[in-house]
This record gives C-alpha cells, structure tokens and sequence, in this order.
C-alpha cells in the first residue's frame, strides 16, 4: 500500500489527541488502507514529538506489511528498532500482547528504554526482560502489553513454568504475538539449538582421560578416517580391533555399543574440535564460541558427553554432569505464538524455507536512501597465505590513506594470527573475538574512526551499527574485508551490510583461495591447478552445498524431534491439569482410594490436594527428566545404527515411544506410594519423610549449534547418507 502522500501530518492535534484517534481504531483496523494509513501517519507525529526519530515513508511501508503479516528484509542501518515499536503499538491496538524478541540483554533494555516513551504516549505498557531479572520482575514484565525480551529468555521463562510446584509461582509468560528480529537467525540458524533447564548432577560428573589418552594414541587414515569435510568420522576395522584388544570386549554393535559410543566421543573431541576455534579455554573452563556470531556464549555446553570429553582432552578437572529438567528448541518456542512477524537484513533468501516450514511470508522494503556501497569481486589467492598476503597489502593501501577497514574471519584463531599478520606489517589493529568480546562496544564505536582497523569473528547479530565518524564519508567510507567466504551467503550479505547503511559510501570484497574451510569441507576441486574462473565456481559450489546440508539436516532434525514434540505436549497437558485442578486427586483416588478416604479424616480436603498436587507433580517431573536423560543418552549414538544397516530414525522413534509408553502410569504409581508411605504430623502430610523429587538450584544453558557436531548433526550426516 501506498502510505506517504494518503493524509497530512496533523501537526496542529495535540499529543492526547493523537493518542486518542489510536486507542479508539478498531481491532481490525489493518485490514483498511484508510485505517491503516491514518494509524501509520499519527504515530509518525508521536514517534517524532516523543522519541526524536521520524519515521521515514519505507519504515512506515514496512511496519503496513508486518501488521498485514509480511515479514520484511530492511538492509542494515534502515531502522528495525523503530519499525518493530511501530507493529508492538499496531498488534497492541489489534487487542494482543507482543513479545519483541531480540538476540540479547543488552538490545532488550535498551530498546525498551529507546521506544517506551513513543508507546507509553499511545497508553501501552512497556518492560524489558534480562538474564538478571528475579520472578518478580518477570512477572510484572509480562503483564505487560509490550515485552521486550531475548528470545534465550522467553525459552527460560517458558521452561521454567514447566516445572512449578504452585500457580502462584507461574510467571505468566503468555505466546500470543511476537515480532522476531534476525528472524532468519533465529527461525532457521539457530532454531535447532536447545534451551535446556537443568540441575547439577553430581552422579554424573567425571571426565574419562583413559579414553582420551587411548584416542590421542590412534592413527588417522589406518585406525579412524575423517570425512572430507571434516564434520564426522569413522573407526576403521583396524580401529575397531584396536579398540576390543583395549578394553578387551567382545560386541561393540551389541552388548557393549555404550563403550563404541564413547570412543567416538572422544575420538570427535580429539580430531575435530579445535581449540580457539570451536571452543576457547579460560580460567580453567572449556568455553564455546558461536560460530554464527562469533563470541564466547556463556550458557553453552556440549551434552554432557561430548562435554566431558573435550574436558579429558584438555587434562581439565571436569565439570558437574547436568540433570537434564526440560529442554524446548527455539523453532517450538516461536510455534507457540499464536501470531509471528519478523524482520532482518537477509530475509529474502530464506524466504523459500521460512515458507516451508512456518508458513512466514516475506517481502522486501526499499531503503530510504539508495546503497551506494560498492560490493567487488571476489579476490583469489591460490593458496591461503596468497590470500592473506594479499588482504594485509589490501588494508595497508587503505590505512595510508585514513580510510577504516573492518575484516571479518572465520574463528577466534583466524581473527588472532590475523591480527598478528598486520602487526608484523607495522599496523594496529583493534581485535574482536570471544576471548575479548566484553569490549565490543568499544571497539565497535571506535570502528567507523578515520585510519581504525577492526579485526572480527563475525559479525552477525551485534545489534550495533558501525556509524562514519565525520570526515570518513568524503575518504570512501568503510571498507569491509571478508577472509573467505561463510557457510551461508546470508552470513556474507549481512557483512556487507556494516557498510554503506542510509546511503553512506563504502565498499567490500572478500579474499578466497581454495585452502579456505568453507572449500575444503564442502567443496569437490577437480585435480590440478584451477584457473580463476574455476576457483570461483568452486567456492560458489561449496557454499551453495554448505547451504544445502544445513537445510536438509534441518528437515531432518525436524522429523527427529516431532515424536518428541508430541510427547512433551501430552506431558504437558497432563501436569497443567494437575497443577491448576483436581488431576491428581482423581489419579490417585483410583488407584488408592482407602488410603485417600483416611487422609481426608485427617488432615482435610484442602491440605489434601495441596500435598497431593506437589507429590504427582514431583513423581511426573521425575519421570520426565529420566526421560529426556534417556532420550539424550540414544540420540549421542543412535547414528551408530546406520552401521548396522538398521534405519537410524526408524529406531529412533521405536524406543523413544516405548520409553514414554509407561511413563505416567509409572509416575502416578510412584505418588501413590510415596502418599502411602508419608505419615501424618502435626495436622498435615509429612512429605520431608518421603523420597520426594525436588529439584536443587535450577540452571540454564543452550547446547551449542550443529557446527560442533552436536549429536543431532552426527545423526543427521549418517541418516541422510543411509537415506540416500
């Protein structure tokens, strides 16, 4: 629709008449061009009055489709912040309550902060929500009718109601509407990456440096080989001999495939994780890095396994093991909301996909000033140090003459043998990775300074624009060097995009050679020396196949986890019912009514139900976590089964069902035997003298993306292959 030009600005109405044309629209009032337009045209006046930022003709054009349901792709620096305060106030109006869902802390308060006068001016309420939040906060946050809060978060919270004892204590945390920012990020890259609530677990802590030792010790090429492109690997017949003389077993597909397990764990901690690549170690701590955005992620783990494992590689006192509580992926939490938009810089290449699997719609919106930034061809080395020869010369050119160079890398490795290389060239160099990634919002205010040279991991869902300080514009504007391409051509758009935003110049390049991971794990390079022609169909082939498999292992992990999704949602339904009625009452009255009938007499009906209601709830809770320790513990080496010619999914599904089949008839038992067992003091059940489940402190952490071959990938790469 067209918006600018429909109606007038009414520049003359005051702030409380604008706000009462919008509180008295109708709900549907974004079905109307007219209502619609009007809506569009007030709040720009507020925005402008209450906020200082007026938005232009293309926000309001993006916040129309959004509130149509059209996701939008806006380039960088075009202003989401504001178009997302301008939807929250649409939907709010319509009669939802909006969850802006953002990457961090720090974009939740600070958005909140930014956009709350303009929607507290329309009469909305507005919080934020962070890691640091206690209940009470949470709680009020979420009566709120705008809520701005991580998306690691709004899982957390979700998780955490989960597990209540009491419908007081719920939070309240409600999936009506949400707007995603880096919608692709989070609906398609990290949409596998689970959010687990967990509680220390010392039974299994440990690290297994036997295994270690033994692994470090085997030969690759004669005892294991690695796949070309380095995600997975396989013990050879040599390797299995080896591994039976070891540990002197017999029946490494049968009885003893636990140990088969463990040896692969190990051996995958000890070939394919690379220190300041894939993890960083500090204070004693392994640590993992994000591979999508380049950071150290403070709440990540590896399951407890491959944890360990990596651990004992290290020689590090290990870890406490984690009783896993619930866990929820991030593509269930957005399935939730009962209405979804999102916007992003890169939205329009996933559109295909977001399609298939959300049925998310997307469109894209012009900026409000044209790109002049200058994207130029790839630059070829034929080696990698031909390459990096090549982008040092390139920033050198570019520092004698002020302009700021911004270079992205692919690891916490790369970024620092980068930055030692320009060292060595007499240059000085700001670097940005995980072990430093504290101080981003220095260096990033820094990296727009005539002459700066920014050295980074990655730089994808910063949620910070690199702004030109004055006098950068007329040197050229930022220059972008990009160290090989990334897995995902969107990863390289959004590079691209930290220059040249609202018109400013700016250029970009990227420095290739066929040495570059990307290439070697995914690309097929014919024998012989390759023109440049043939290097660059190489290096398009091999993102265009890196692409492929992530969606294809997304599919895959969809299937995987749809038993399980069913299963949670029946588990669910159940324990609500326990929670907020007589559920367990009724439960535990058929299976033992005398005893019940007794209790009564004695301690009364309302005490009654409360220790009832807590004991079922325990005993399902039990059940659920053991559960889920089961189901984690099968999918580490359900890839194993492919071995054996057997369907990895097939099997899979097959004794994942037959684990849950028994498990609420289980749990409901186990509460009749505790209620039995509990004697009556002092007018009430004595449920301290009982082995009731009670939780400890709860923690949080999300298992780390597939790049680290997290089990879902391992079984995706040898059912896939099955498959085929």
């Amino acid at each position: 629709m067209e918006v600018a030009g429909r109606l007038r600005p009414p520049t003359r109405a005051s702030d409380e008449e604008l706000r009462d044309r919008l509180r008295v629209l109708p709900p549907d009032f974004a079905r109307s061009d007219q209502a619609l337009a009007s809506f569009l045209i007030d709040l720009r006046e507020l925005a402008d009055r209450r906020i200082g930022l007026r938005p232009y003709d293309v926000q309001l054009q993006a916040a129309a489709a959004m509130l149509r349901g059209v996701s939008v792709e806006m380039a960088t620096g075009e202003g989401k912040t504001l178009v997302g305060a301008l939807v929250a106030t649409g939907l709010v109006l319509g009669g939802h309550r909006v969850h802006v869902l953002g990457a961090n802390d720090y974009l939740a308060r600070r958005d909140a902060d930014w956009m709350g006068p303009l929607l507290r001016a329309v009469g909305i309420s507005v919080e934020a929500v962070t890691s640091a939040a206690d209940q009470t906060t949470r709680r009020a946050a979420y009566r709120a009718e705008v809520t701005y809060v991580p998306v690691s978060e709004a899982g957390f919270d979700t998780l955490r109601d989960r597990l209540r004892l009491d419908p007081a204590d719920l939070v309240g945390i409600g999936h009506d509407a949400a707007i995603v920012d880096e919608a692709d990020a989070v609906l398609l890259d990290e949409a596998r990456v689970p959010l687990v609530l967990a509680g220390e677990d010392a039974r299994r802590a440990g690290t297994d440096t036997e295994l270690a030792v033994f692994v470090a010790s085997l030969a690759a090429g004669t005892d294991y080989t690695v796949d070309p492109d380095r995600r997975t690997l396989h013990l050879t017949e040599a390797g299995l001999r080896r591994v039976e003389q070891r540990f002197a077993v017999a029946d490494l597909f049968g009885a003893d495939a636990d140990l088969l397990t463990r040896v692969h764990v190990a051996l995958y901690a000890e070939e394919l994780l690379r220190r300041d690549v894939d993890y960083v170690l500090d204070r004693g701590r392994v640590r993992l890095v994000s591979r999508s955005r380049g950071r150290v992620e403070a709440l990540q783990r590896w399951p407890d396994g491959l944890q360990a494992a990596v651990e004992a590689k290290e020689r590090l006192a290990p870890s406490a093991g984690v009783q896993i509580l619930d866990q929820l992926l991030i593509s269930d939490l957005i399935g939730r909301y009962g209405r979804v938009v999102g916007m992003s810089a890169t939205l329009l290449p996933a559109a295909e996909e977001l399609y298939e699997l959300y049925r998310i719609r997307c469109a894209a919106v012009g900026p409000n000033r044209a790109c002049i930034r200058r994207d130029e061809p790839d630059r070829l080395g034929r080696s990698a140090d031909e390459r990096d020869t090549a982008a040092v010369g390139l920033v050198a050119d570019l520092h004698r003459s002020d302009q700021p160079v911004l270079v992205a890398t692919q690891s916490v490795a790369e970024s620092d043998r980068f930055g030692s290389l320009l060292a060595a060239a007499g240059l000085t160099p700001a670097v940005l990775n995980a072990k430093n990634d504290a101080e981003e919002a220095a260096v990033i205010a820094h990296a727009g300074r005539p002459g700066q040279i920014t050295v980074s991991t990655q730089m994808a869902g910063r949620g910070t624009d690199i702004r030109l300080a004055d006098g950068v514009a007329e040197l050229g504007g930022l220059c972008v060097v990009g160290l090989g391409r990334f897995p995902s051509h969107r990863l390289d758009l959004q590079l691209r995009g930290r220059a040249g935003r609202q018109g400013d110049p700016g250029r970009s390049v990227y420095f290739v050679s066929p040495d570059d991971d990307l290439v070697v794990e995914n690309g097929d390079a014919p024998a012989g020396e390759l023109d440049d022609a043939g290097l660059r169909a190489l290096v398009e082939h091999s993102q265009r196949a890196a692409e492929a498999r992530q969606q294809d292992l997304r599919r895959l992990s969809a299937r995987y986890g749809r038993l399980l999704a069913t299963q949670r949602d029946q588990f669910l339904e159940l324990r609500h019912a326990v929670l907020t009625a007589d559920r367990g009452l009724d439960e535990l009255q058929l299976l033992i009514p005398d005893r019940m009938a007794c209790l009564v007499d004695q301690i009364g009906d309302q005490p009654l139900r409360r220790s009832v209601r807590v004991v079922v709830l325990s005993s399902l809770d039990r059940r659920w976590s053991e559960h889920l320790a089961y189901v984690t513990e099968l999918r580490e080496g359900i890839h194993l089964r492919a071995l054996a010619r057997e369907d990895p999914l097939y099997e899979f599904n097959r004794l994942v069902q037959a684990a849950y089949a028994p498990l609420i008839d289980r749990a409901c038992a186990e509460a009749a035997g505790l209620v039995e067992r509990a004697p009556v003091r002092d007018g009430g059940l004595d449920l301290d003298a009982v082995e009731l489940y009670r939780p400890g402190a709860t923690w949080t952490y999300m298992v780390t993306d597939d790049h680290f071959g997290s089990e879902w990938e391992r079984i995706g790469r040898f059912a896939l292959r099955h498959l085929r």
